[in-house]
C-alpha cells in the first residue's frame, strides 16, 4: 500500500495526515504533488502528521526534505508531527532532525505555526 494523504484545515494551518508507506514511486510522488498543490494554492503553514506512516525509505526521506524546501522557498513553514520510532531514528541518523521542527502534540505544533 502506498501513502494515503488526508488534508484538513485548522484555522490557517493545513494538517496533512499521512498513512501507509512513503517509498520510491507512487508514494513519494503523491506526497510531492500534494505539497506543490498546497503551496500553489497559498497554503504555506503545513503540519505533517506521520503517526500512521508504517514505512519510509530513502526516497521518502528525500521527499520530506524536498517538501520542506518547497514550502520554505515560498515563505512558508513545514513541521512534522507524531513521528514513529523508525522515522525519528532515520531523521537522527541522517542529521535531518536538526532541520525539521518536530512535535508530539498537535496543539503545540499548531501553536508554533500561528
Amino acid at each position: 500500500m502506498s501513502v494515503k494523504l488526508t488534508t484538513r484545515q485548522v484555522g490557517d494551518v493545513t494538517v496533512i495526515d499521512a498513512a501507509g508507506r512513503i517509498t520510491l514511486g507512487e508514494g513519494s510522488s503523491t506526497f510531492r504533488d500534494t505539497i506543490k498543490e498546497m503551496v500553489n494554492a497559498g497554503q504555506k503553514k503545513i503540519l505533517l502528521n506521520l503517526a500512521e506512516v508504517s514505512y519510509i525509505d530513502s526516497s521518502g526521506i528525500g521527499e520530506l526534505v524536498s517538501g520542506y524546501t518547497t514550502v520554505s522557498n515560498a515563505g512558508g513553514s513545514l513541521k512534522l508531527l507524531n513521528l514513529t520510532k523508525r522515522i525519528h531514528d532515520l531523521l537522527q541518523i541522517t542529521k535531518l532532525y536538526t532541520i525539521f521542527e518536530v512535535f508530539d502534540d498537535e496543539a503545540r505544533g499548531l501553536a508554533s505555526l500561528k
